[in-house]
């Protein structure tokens, strides 16, 4: 679980330095451009590491069903070598699909001056902006991108629905209890994460303000709030914050 931690930890990081930087910059000194280059390169990097971020929480997911469902088993299961190819493998699809879509809005045409109705260089606000035909961007954004989107979702899915009928098949307190705090943190990030994402990019027609904001959400806010919600699993932490809390009681008091 660590393991797979500490990439998604690294993969948040790299996620939110492609946008922010630049949007802070762009606040601080009210020159709201990028260049050519500059923008086709952050649509690069920001499909990259969105797209690891997808493959990491379907690992976990399957790490966690692995855990509860298979326990006996799961040192075998989940050895060393397998969690090392999950993470590399996840690495080297995210890169080859990443760049794929690049090379495909790279062969686009753009006018001169181009406004772009967003905070980042995003792949449908940058379609919208071409000059050429779009046809088969939009193809293999819809079957490429949809069919990686929904298997991995299916991955996380299938993996929670299978936990669900283990769990209830034998009902009881104690095992419930178990399966929340194995899984609650992970399921957490999956709601924020894929909720906000399909809200922007399967159920908005146009981009207004409400998009934005559901960009910052999964763009921002949920890889900063990633360390909170598995830091909260340690006991260690548990318990310092347990002794905050008692301490902010006692000074009120």
């Amino acid at each position: 679980m660590y393991f797979f931690l500490s990439h998604l930890a690294f993969t948040d990081v790299c996620f939110s330095s492609v946008t922010v930087p630049k949007m802070l910059t762009d606040i601080q000194t009210r020159q709201q451009s990028i260049p050519y280059v500059g923008c086709i390169s952050q649509l690069y990097f920001f499909i990259l590491f969105a797209s690891v971020n997808n493959f990491l929480l379907a690992g976990m997911a399957y790490d966690r069903y692995v855990a509860i469902c298979h326990p006996l088993r799961y040192t075998t299961i989940m050895r060393n070598g397998l969690c090392v190819l999950l993470v590399a493998g996840s690495y080297m699809v995210a890169c080859v699909h990443a760049l794929f879509h690049t090379l495909l809005m790279v062969r686009l045409s753009f006018g001169a001056h181009n406004i772009i109705t967003h905070f980042f260089c995003d792949l449908t606000v940058l379609l919208k902006l071409s000059c050429s035909d779009i046809s088969l961007n939009e193809l293999v954004l819809f079957t490429e991108a949809g069919m990686l989107f929904f298997l991995l979702l299916c991955v996380i899915l299938g993996s929670y629905i299978r936990i669900g009928t283990i769990i209830l098949r034998v009902p009881s307190t104690k095992r419930l209890f178990k399966a929340f705090s194995t899984c609650g943190s992970h399921l957490s990030v999956v709601f924020l994460y894929y909720g906000t994402a399909a809200a922007v990019y399967f159920f908005s027609s146009s981009w207004g303000s409400e998009d934005i904001i559901a960009s910052i959400i999964y763009t921002v806010v949920t890889p900063m709030l990633n360390p909170f919600i598995y830091s909260l699993r340690n006991r260690d932490i548990k318990q310092a914050l347990e002794m905050c809390v008692n301490r902010v009681k006692f000074f009120n008091w």
